[in-house]
């Protein structure tokens, strides 16, 4: 942000990102993508939104992703290249190799990995629920009957934003002044719970009413460290919907 020609930039690390192999899978889960068949071209369309929505937020992106970028990119060409027409005998002698298998099997490796430590993770905390207790009567916390929301993660979110920063065409950053005064990431945060004091659910993309690029960004951020905090809930009932979000302990009919 310029103001007053003074920078100021928000510089923010999270732990949530494992890796471009885990942004890569969660492109192909969403999409429904078949893990031994990659649209190249699909999946380095989608993987570039979130780097250009990672590069919005001004984090710092790690070199892995933009190797793994280049990589699609690289990958992408080589598919669009046209195949010339090989005599028998040639074939035999050179079966050209598909781009895409050694990311296929680093993908497949991963997965692995991942459900494995997933397993390993439920089963230690089903052994941390072991205890000597009498039992109780849980009724009060049952969902009565309300349709279960899917889990909304970090990469969901920046696929909203991704999408928000679309709709506002802001992919590109903006070069214009910012004449009103920067507003803190903290009292974001208030506007926020204020805004949800209701107990209402809000959609993802009300919180977002202006244009401006640096106020979009601070919204956002301030919705991530609420989020962190425990204080809002984000919801999604089911794959590609709209995001909503309300706040910790309020009840939604």
């Amino acid at each position: 942000m310029n103001k007053g020609g003074i920078n100021v930039h928000y510089h923010v690390k999270l732990d949530q990102f494992e890796g471009p192999l885990d942004l890569l899978l969660h492109l192909i889960h969403r999409y429904e993508i078949d893990i031994y068949d990659i649209p190249v071209a699909q999946i380095t369309e989608q993987y570039m939104a979130y780097i250009h929505a990672m590069k919005e937020l001004q984090l710092d992106v790690a070199s892995e992703y933009l190797v793994m970028a280049a990589t699609l990119i690289e990958m992408k060409s080589k598919m669009l290249l046209p195949k010339h027409e090989e005599t028998l005998e040639d074939q035999e002698l050179f079966i050209e190799e598909d781009p895409r298998e050694q990311l296929m099997q680093q993908l497949i490796e991963y997965k692995k990995f991942k459900e494995a430590a997933k397993q390993l993770r439920e089963r230690e905390e089903e052994r941390a629920l072991l205890f000597t207790k009498p039992p109780s009567d849980l009724t009060a916390y049952a969902a009565n009957g309300a349709p279960l929301a899917l889990d909304v993660d970090l990469y969901d979110m920046l696929g909203a934003l991704a999408k928000l920063l679309r709709r506002k065409k802001l992919q590109k950053p903006l070069h214009t002044k910012v004449a009103r005064q920067e507003i803190p990431i903290g009292r974001r945060m208030e506007e926020i719970l204020h805004i949800l004091k209701h107990g209402e659910r809000m959609n993802f993309y009300d919180l977002f009413p202006y244009d401006d690029r640096e106020q979009i960004v601070v919204t956002f951020l301030a919705l991530l460290e609420l989020m962190k905090r425990n204080e809002i809930i984000v919801e999604q009932e089911n794959n590609f919907a709209d995001l909503y979000i309300r706040r910790k302990g309020d009840r939604y009919e």
